[in-house]
């Protein structure tokens, strides 16, 4: 299943977020995840294991196990480079072996004091707090994010973690409109009003954390799962053999979002695919409305000194 985005590419409506996996782990989660259906891969520079999907690409591709053109790879520009993206989106394909990618994100709308290209460095300042380029304009950064288009580098360009009001100016001054904007959504942070702008506007939703952060997050953030919730719970019981996962995955897939859940475990990876086989009912779909409590899960003011998202 895919969802065409306004320039008339395809992008696969599940995929896998490859956030916090590491080392031999994620080349051989990589491979499995395609083995079992998954072309839709969700990186990031920030991640700082590039090089490591990268190697399990390759031997993907190499082997046959896949062709280049049924993947569709995302990664994203860090907030350091910000001033350098064709060098740091060239510097992301080296590592990830590929010659294009189907879509780069800007990650996080600010940018800030440049480390190295690639390194993505929290570039925190001496009292601990995120050092912002105040010299480096959204529109600056998305005007080199077209030309990351019209030179192979890219053939989907978007944005991530951008609200309302920014995703406006984004649609203002771009020659390029944004094919996606990722951002946290799940049945305990619903974004209602966002998501339907985006979507009246043409630009895709990815939700990254679908699953409300239920154990990914829970050390660095300390999560309250929307997957213990009676609500979601419920449902299992009239969608037999379905989990509170898979409910809270249909439920973004339904919304016409794609959605990237993150896991390392075989099981979960399976279980999480096994979505395309049921569908919730309207009534359904209206009940998990009632779960919104506008809770975020993924606060990196915990690592920056301030709410970016204040």
């Amino acid at each position: 299943m895919v969802i065409t985005l306004n320039n008339g590419f395809k992008m696969p409506i599940i995929g896998l977020g490859v956030w916090r996996t590491e080392g031999k782990d994620l080349k051989n989660l990589i491979i499995n995840a395609i083995k079992i259906g998954y072309r839709h891969f969700d990186c990031a520079a920030d991640y700082k294991n590039e090089a490591e999907v990268g190697e399990a690409l390759e031997e993907a591709l190499q082997t046959g196990l896949v062709k280049r053109e049924d993947l569709f790879i995302t990664t994203k520009l860090w907030n350091s480079d910000h001033g350098h993206v064709v060098e740091a989106c060239t510097d992301s394909l080296k590592k990830l072996r590929l010659e294009y990618l189907d879509l780069y994100l800007v990650h996080f709308p600010v940018a800030t004091k440049h480390t190295g290209v690639g390194t993505t460095d929290s570039a925190l300042g001496d009292d601990g707090i995120l050092d912002i380029d105040t010299t480096i304009s959204l529109e600056t950064t998305w005007h080199a994010m077209e030309d990351l288009v019209s030179l192979g580098l890219a053939r989907s360009i978007g944005i991530s973690n951008y609200d309302i009001f920014l995703t406006r100016d984004c649609l203002a001054y771009s020659k390029i409109k944004p094919a996606v904007n990722q951002i946290e959504t799940h049945p305990y942070f619903q974004r209602e009003s966002l998501v339907k702008f985006c979507q009246k506007h043409g630009i895709c939703v990815t939700a990254h954390t679908p699953l409300g952060g239920a154990l990914a997050n829970t050390e660095w953030f300390g999560t309250v799962s929307c997957l213990d919730d009676p609500v979601i719970k419920g449902l299992t019981e009239k969608y037999k053999k379905k989990t509170v996962a898979q409910i809270a995955l249909r439920w973004g897939i339904q919304r016409n979002t794609v959605v990237i859940p993150k896991t390392s475990k075989q099981d979960r990876l399976i279980e999480n695919f096994q979505v395309f086989d049921f569908e919730l009912s309207n009534e359904d779909m209206e009940l998990l409305k009632t779960m919104e409590r506008k809770y975020r899960t993924n606060q990196p003011a915990k690592f920056w000194g301030i709410d970016l998202f204040a």
